[in-house]
């Protein structure tokens, strides 16, 4: 007879492609991040854990220039492209979705009059994990990854961004954009697993 349990953490169970972890943030096969500042995820998510700040590029479009995400429940992340290039294109709807308005998103104008995120953070000490974020990007940038397996010692920590600074350390960390490249082929396999029901 088959063992019903594992030894975990030295052994690990299978993960449902519906799994919400960790949050990323997504690239385009460019290398330019996805995320368009339309702040939905912000707005949508129950918990306010998101925060964007984004700037309109010369072409009109935004770019995300601020994506925070407070990170008490599940790691999210930001995707890029397989060209390094960000995903998220500073359309906002994240953050405009967040029930818990954990998601701020700041964007600024690139030369080209297309809007790049300057700001992306989400509070994961308010995210709940709904998933509404990941649902609302039109360019499925922010995402909600694997990873379940994460501690801190300090808040600050659980303060996701797409460039996070730490005042005590003076550290720079690109936490969320990270994430995104870490786990991207297993994001998209997911994503695209997905699909019939999105």
């Amino acid at each position: 007879m088959e063992p019903a349990t594992i030894n975990y953490p030295f052994e690990k169970g299978p993960i449902s492609s519906r799994f919400r972890g960790e949050h990323a943030l997504r690239r385009y096969p460019s290398g330019e991040e996805r995320c368009i500042a339309c702040k939905l995820c912000e707005a949508i998510c129950p918990a306010q854990a998101i925060t964007i700040e984004a700037e309109t590029r010369p072409d009109g479009s935004r770019r995300t220039t601020r994506y925070d995400i407070d990170m008490t429940k599940g790691e999210h992340a930001l995707r890029r492209y397989p060209s390094g290039e960000e995903r998220c294109i500073a359309c906002k709807l994240c953050e405009a979705i967040c029930p818990a308005q954990a998601i701020t998103i700041e964007a600024e104008t690139r030369p080209d009059g297309s809007r790049r995120t300057t700001r992306y953070d989400i509070d994961m000490t308010k995210c709940i994990y709904c998933g509404l974020c990941q649902e609302a990007c039109p360019v499925d940038a922010i995402v909600e990854g694997p990873n379940f397996e994460y501690s801190t010692e300090t808040h600050m920590e659980l303060l996701y961004n797409k460039v996070s600074f730490e005042v005590m350390l003076r550290f720079y960390r690109e936490k969320l954009l990270t994430n995104g490249d870490r786990w991207e082929p297993e994001l998209a396999a997911n994503l695209q697993s997905e699909f019939l029901y999105r």
